[in-house]
């Protein structure tokens, strides 16, 4: 299985970060607008529009707020296994890093799943940095 991780350096408090990340249904607004251009709730599903056209039904799998930590899984005809976790952790008043790990089959799907984190962690550092938080 491949595993994919970004570890994203942001300049904002883990505290606002967190309350973006964990905001289930507002990716598209709140945490990588851009990137993600459309986000819908159905349930404890989000339907996500990716820039490129792309739409994901993801599953939150898990919402902890004590460990700042979110996991989420995507069915997909591509993919036979995709799950996905964010962390918050705290560098500081001011700032603190994101760490994202995506596992996915099959494993020749990873260089583009790599390439899609690389645009929403820059889309999610450009978000934090405008809220001027």
């Amino acid at each position: 299985m491949a595993s994919v991780q970004k570890d994203i350096s942001l300049a904002a408090p883990a505290a606002a970060v967190w309350d973006a990340v964990r905001d289930f249904g507002a990716v598209h607004t709140r945490l990588a607008p851009g990137f993600v251009t459309d986000t819908k709730l159905d349930g404890d599903v989000r339907i996500v529009t990716f820039a490129n056209g792309n739409v994901a039904r993801e599953q939150l799998v898990d919402c902890d707020d004590a460990r700042l930590r979110l996991v989420y899984a995507i069915d997909s005809e591509r993919m036979t296994h995709h799950s996905a976790s964010i962390q918050i952790i705290a560098e500081g008043e001011a700032r603190c890093r994101m760490i994202w790990i995506t596992d996915v089959l099959p494993n020749e799907i990873a260089p583009y799943i790599a390439g899609q984190m690389e645009l929403g962690a820059a889309a999610v550092q450009d978000a934090m940095s405008k809220l001027g938080i």
